[in-house]
């Protein structure tokens, strides 16, 4: 069993070697990451990589009247900072948690040097962007062409698959925020689906009654986004990776 907060609840740590892994453990900070906090922003120089593990962060685009839309989001499954590696060294996006928890970070150049072996990290964190950018260009699609409900049935999912249980404190302007859409809209979309018995929602907390049904109205964006990273980022590579780093 992990430990309450342990570096192998973040899936690309629990997928590298047993050796791999040992040599980045003495560096990983366990950090708390509070809801809003902004863990970079747009054309800002990143000193750390973070890897979640119970937390969620937006990647949001922001235009310059302040106007935000998310185009995709991270949680246990991957990290933030791809920047690093890539060599651009910044982003024009801005990272803000979505929802509070865990994680933790290591120093840029610990990651550059790990990432310059050529060795596992760098295969899985590759990996992962890919999976990352599908995640962007889908997300950018679904925007343009789906409704508001279907939007929010996509939203309530892949945040769902970065957390332990059903429920969610979201308020509806932050939702609306992350959508790119009115705030009404959000609330005339958790309306209907909360009438329909999907979700509960109340004082900020998005209950999540009924997954199952919530999958049948979501558009095709979801599974889409979610076949790939299960296609790149296998779980079966993750358990392994995560016996032998224990031993």
């Amino acid at each position: 069993m992990t430990s309450p907060n342990s570096p192998l609840q973040n899936h690309l740590l629990a997928a590298l070697s047993a050796e791999d892994f040992a040599r980045l453990l003495p560096d990983l900070e366990l950090i708390p990451m509070p809801l809003g906090w902004a863990v970079c922003e747009s054309g800002g120089h990143m000193a750390y990589v973070y890897f979640p593990t119970t937390s969620i962060v937006s990647l949001l685009y922001v235009m310059e009247n302040g106007a935000t839309a998310e185009i995709a989001v991270t949680g246990n499954e991957g990290l933030v900072g791809i920047s690093l590696f890539m060599g651009g060294e910044s982003t024009p996006g801005r990272a803000v948690v979505q929802s509070a928890g865990y994680g933790y970070r290591l120093k840029s150049a610990v990651l550059k040097r790990e990432f310059a072996k050529g060795e596992h990290l760098q295969h899985l964190a590759l990996r992962y962007t890919q999976a990352l950018i599908t995640q962007m260009s889908q997300t950018a699609v679904c925007n343009r062409h789906h409704t508001v409900d279907q939007q929010l049935c996509r939203w309530l999912l892949m945040s769902l698959d970065r957390l332990p249980g059903n429920e969610l404190s979201m308020t509806q302007e932050l939702i609306a925020n992350m959508l790119g859409v009115r705030r009404e809209g959000v609330t005339e979309a958790a309306g209907r689906l909360q009438a329909a018995g999907l979700i509960h929602y109340s004082r900020g907390k998005i209950n999540v009654l009924d997954r199952p049904k919530l999958e049948q109205r979501v558009c095709e964006c979801y599974a889409v986004v979610k076949k790939e990273f299960d296609r790149l980022l296998p779980d079966h590579l993750q358990r392994e990776a995560t016996a032998a780093s224990r031993g």
